[in-house]
C-alpha cells in the first residue's frame, strides 16, 4: 500500500474495450481507484455491484471509479456486461500498476 501523501504512480492499461487508459487522463478529477483479485468471484462481484449502485453519487461529486485486476480485457468485458458496470475496468495482466501500488501480496489462508 502506498504511504499517505505519496503521489499516485502513473499507469497506462487497456480497458474492457481494449482502449488505453492512463491515470493522467483524469488529472484534475477525483479518482476512486480500487484493485480486486478476479472478475466474477463472489466478493469482487459484490464490491463491483456496490460501486455500480452508487455510481451516480460518485459522478455527482465529480469522481471517476476505476477498477483494476489482472484479468484479461475479454474477462472484463463479460464481467461489466453481465453486471451492467458503468465504470472503468482496467486489465493489468503484467501486474504493472498492481505492483506499482504495492497491492500484490501472497495469499494467506482464507484471504
Amino acid at each position: 500500500m502506498l504511504a499517505l501523501g505519496t503521489q499516485a504512480p502513473e499507469f497506462a492499461l487497456p480497458d474492457k474495450d481494449g482502449n488505453e487508459v492512463k491515470l493522467s487522463d483524469f488529472r484534475g478529477r477525483k479518482v476512486v481507484l480500487y484493485f480486486y483479485p478476479r472478475d466474477n468471484t463472489p466478493g469482487c462481484t459484490r464490491q463491483a455491484c456496490a460501486f455500480a449502485r452508487e455510481y451516480a453519487a460518485f459522478e455527482a461529486e465529480g469522481a471517476v471509479i476505476i477498477g483494476i485486476s489482472k484479468d484479461s480485457v475479454k474477462s472484463h468485458a463479460g464481467f461489466a456486461s453481465k453486471y451492467e458496470l458503468p465504470f472503468v475496468l482496467l486489465s493489468d495482466v503484467e501486474l504493472t500498476a498492481i505492483k506499482a501500488y504495492d497491492v500484490w501480496k501472497e495469499k494467506k489462508q482464507y484471504g
